[in-house]
């Protein structure tokens, strides 16, 4: 029997399990959220319901007839459709969630709703607040560090600017029954403080991959697939720009999503509008922001929005013409919790299996950087999977998993 065979896909039915308390806490909080975020008219307010209704009481149901991508999703759907919403994959159940939250808001129209983000007013919230400030602030005192230690603080802040993930903060409580606002998770890697503990570090591998300088005439492309805007989004963008300005990359590659998803994942107006943050900051965050606007502008920086990335399947199923684009990349690095499960596929893999080997179907060298928000890990040592569930306190020895406390930097060369 393979591992593949030996490691079921996560469903959303098992009592207590993480999944389901997405479906049955964190789904329904948001759409809450949603509904309170816009003057949505009496139709919109039925629709919203109805997916209330539907996603915690009813079954799977197929797209109105007019949505312009039914077709696509009834193919997806076949299996699922009038099941139990807790009887299907994760995965496929949470970006199927959000594709008729954007139907029952008229995103896709026609209407005045039209492609309103109904996520917008969060994004926009946390853009504006004092804690983006006092993150950009912290870019000035890491000026005066060496380059290396520079370099490798940049390489946190992306990492654990994950934690600011807003799908996380709806209706989640941190290990130790707090309310987990998502506000302690990027300042301390940008500010020279010592970041949490990482569960693997392949930090090393990743720099091996890009060294300054590089090979005269052989172009060096990096790939970054995001995840969410705003405070994770930024230190993003504060890496890309590490990248090209110290000569680690010729050029980048940013994948955003198509379309809004997963509440704060960056679609193009978020890159543009935490582009536009940096650049009108002052200090080092201003310089950045500039540097990178310039980018765009001239197209070291790129920035590509497939469908595929809203698709609710495993990247071991990328169509050929997006495998193409990260052919003969330098690395691609994979950012946050949604596209780790999508790199290795969203099983209940024992954590000790092969990173390298789950993720050998993705053309060229990967890296994924990760806060652990989901109960998929792999590429452990045992000693480091025996400590964590010996201190997780919680019964089960599984909370390290999800509690956004712990992360990860793996690297397949």
């Amino acid at each position: 029997m393979t591992e593949v065979d030996d490691a079921p896909v996560i469903v959303c039915g098992a009592p207590g399990s993480f999944a389901r308390s997405v479906l049955a806490e964190r789904h329904p909080a948001l759409i809450e959220q949603v509904r309170d975020a816009f003057p949505w008219s009496p139709e919109r307010h039925r629709a919203l319901d109805a997916l209330l209704r539907s996603s915690t009481e009813g079954v799977v149901e197929p797209l109105g007839p007019h949505a312009h991508d039914r077709e696509r999703w009834d193919a997806w759907g076949a299996e699922y459709f009038g099941r139990s919403w807790f009887d299907v994959p994760f995965l496929w159940a949470e970006s199927y969630f959000y594709r008729l939250l954007l139907e029952a808001v008229g995103y896709f129209g026609p209407g005045p709703w039209q492609g309103i983000d109904p996520f917008a007013p969060f994004k926009r919230a946390e853009l504006r607040g004092s804690l983006v400030d006092d993150e950009l602030a912290a870019l000035d005192v890491l000026a005066r560090r060496p380059v290396a230690e520079r370099a490798a603080a940049y390489l946190q802040g992306s990492l654990w600017g994950n934690r600011a993930d807003l799908s996380f903060t709806v209706g989640s409580r941190t290990a130790d029954g707090g309310t987990d606002d998502g506000s302690d998770g990027s300042t301390e890697a940008r500010s020279g403080e010592d970041p949490p503990p990482l569960v693997a570090d392949d930090s090393e591998a990743l720099w091996s991959l890009l060294p300054t300088g590089g090979s005269p005439g052989a172009a060096r492309t990096v790939h970054v697939i995001a995840d969410n805007s705003g405070r994770e989004l930024i230190p993003d963008l504060v890496l890309i720009d590490h990248l090209l300005a110290s000569g680690r990359a010729d050029d980048v590659v940013l994948h955003a999503k198509p379309y809004p998803y997963y509440v704060s994942d960056a679609t193009m107006t978020d890159v543009v509008d935490c582009a536009r943050r940096l650049a009108q900051a002052s200090g080092e965050a201003g310089e950045a922001g500039r540097r990178l606007w310039a980018a765009m502008g001239d197209g070291r920086l790129a920035v590509r929005a497939h469908g595929f990335f809203c698709a609710p399947f495993p990247y071991a199923e990328m169509p050929d013409e997006l495998r193409r684009q990260f052919d003969g990349a330098a690395l691609t690095i994979v950012k946050g919790d949604l596209n780790y499960r999508r790199l290795v596929g969203d099983r209940l893999w024992s954590p000790t299996t092969s990173f390298a080997g789950l993720t050998a179907h993705f053309p060229g060298p990967v890296a994924a950087l990760r806060t652990l928000k989901s109960d998929v890990i792999v590429g452990l040592e045992p000693r480091t999977v025996a400590r964590l569930e010996d201190a997780a306190g919680d019964g089960t020895g599984r909370a390290w998993r999800t509690s956004g406390t712990h992360g990860l930097v793996q690297v397949r060369t």
